[in-house]
C-alpha cells in the first residue's frame, strides 16, 4: 500500500505520513471545517479521551496523533518499555468520535539528516527540566512539528503535565504558530491519583500509596491559602511525602502559574507542582494556587 494513502484500523482512518495527514485536513478545510489536534504517545486512558471530548466541543474535526517520541527520553529512561497498543488505542479513539489517527514512525518525524531542535528557555529549565536534561527540547521540537504538519486551529493538552503545557504555549507564541493551545483539567481516579500511562508500572503496594501525592498537594495548597508561609508549607509537604512512602522526591515547588518562576508570595496566580518516585515509577501532579486576598 502507498504510505501516503490513509488506511484504517477498525473503524478509524489512519494517516502514516505528513502527505496523507494534509490531504485529509485539506479536504476538511475546503468544506469549511475546523480542526483540533490531540497529540499523544499512545497507551490511551480516560484522560486522553477527555482531551478528545474537549476538542470535539471546539472544532468540527478531531485528529489524534500517536508517536512515542524518542527525543524526549533520556538514555536511562523508559522509552523501550513505554506501553504501546495501537489497535486498542484506535478502538478507544473511534469510540470517542475522533475523525483521524495520525501515527507516523520515527523516520517520518525525523528523516535522515534531521538536525533542528527547538529550545524554549526559562520555562523549561526548572522543575522537570532540572531532572530530565533535553526532555523539553524533545517535546518542543516534536510538538512544533505536529502543529505545523497538521495546521490545526486548536490543540489540546492535559494540565497534569503542566510544565509541558506552558512550554508548548511558549513555543506557539514565540514561533507565531497560528494555533490556540487549550489546557484541559487533569482526570483522576476516584482516590485522586492523576491518570497516567505510567501508572501501569506501579506494583499493588505502590498503587495503594500513590494517591498520597494528590492529598499532600491539596493539603499544602490549603495551608498556603490559609496564610502559611510558602517555604514552611513546602517543607511540611516534602516531609509528608516522605512519610507516605515516596522515598525520592525530585521537587515540590510553588511557581508562578504562567512563567513557572519560584513563587515567593501568594499574591498572584500560582501552581503547586511535584514529581516524586514510588519504586521505579516517577509520578507528577499539580494543583492551582489562587492568589490570596490582600
Amino acid at each position: 500500500m502507498d504510505r501516503d494513502t490513509p488506511e484504517t484500523i477498525g473503524a478509524l482512518p489512519v494517516a502514516r505520513t505528513v502527505a496523507a495527514l494534509r490531504r485529509r485536513i485539506d479536504a476538511w478545510r475546503r468544506a469549511g471545517e475546523s480542526v483540533v489536534l490531540v497529540p499523544t504517545m499512545g497507551a490511551l486512558h480516560a484522560g486522553h479521551l477527555a482531551l478528545v471530548a474537549h476538542g470535539r466541543a471546539l472544532a468540527s474535526r478531531c485528529v489524534a496523533s500517536i508517536f512515542v517520541n524518542p527525543s524526549q527520553f533520556a538514555p536511562q529512561e523508559d522509552f523501550s518499555r513505554y506501553p504501546r497498543d495501537e489497535a486498542g488505542d484506535a478502538a478507544k479513539l473511534a469510540g470517542a468520535r475522533c475523525d483521524l489517527l495520525y501515527a507516523p514512525d520515527a523516520a517520518q518525524m525525523y528523516p535522515g539528516g534531521f538536525s533542528t531542535t527547538v529550545t524554549v528557555g526559562a520555562v523549561a529549565e526548572g522543575l522537570c527540566g532540572r531532572f530530565r536534561p533535553g526532555h523539553f527540547a524533545g517535546v518542543a521540537t516534536v510538538v512544533a512539528k505536529l502543529l505545523l504538519q497538521s495546521g490545526a486551529d486548536i490543540a489540546c493538552f492535559g494540565e497534569k503535565d503542566y510544565q509541558q503545557l506552558q512550554v508548548i504555549r511558549r513555543v506557539a507564541r514565540d514561533l507565531d504558530i497560528p494555533v490556540r493551545i487549550e489546557g484541559v483539567p487533569t482526570v483522576r481516579e476516584p482516590d485522586g491519583l492523576a491518570l497516567s500511562s505510567r501508572n501501569l508500572y506501579l506494583s499493588p503496594p505502590e498503587r495503594e500509596a500513590a494517591p498520597a501525592l494528590q492529598r499532600v498537594l491539596a493539603a499544602t495548597a490549603l495551608d498556603i491559602g490559609r496564610g502559611a508561609e510558602i517555604a514552611q508549607a513546602l517543607a511540611a509537604g516534602r516531609a509528608a511525602l516522605a512519610r507516605a512512602g515516596f522515598a525520592r522526591l525530585d521537587y515540590l515547588e510553588a511557581c508562578d502559574a504562567e512563567t513557572l518562576a519560584p513563587l515567593a508570595r501568594a499574591d498572584r496566580p500560582g501552581r503547586l507542582l511535584a514529581a516524586a518516585w514510588l519504586g521505579r515509577t516517577r509520578l507528577i501532579d499539580n494543583l492551582p494556587l489562587p492568589p490570596r486576598a490582600a
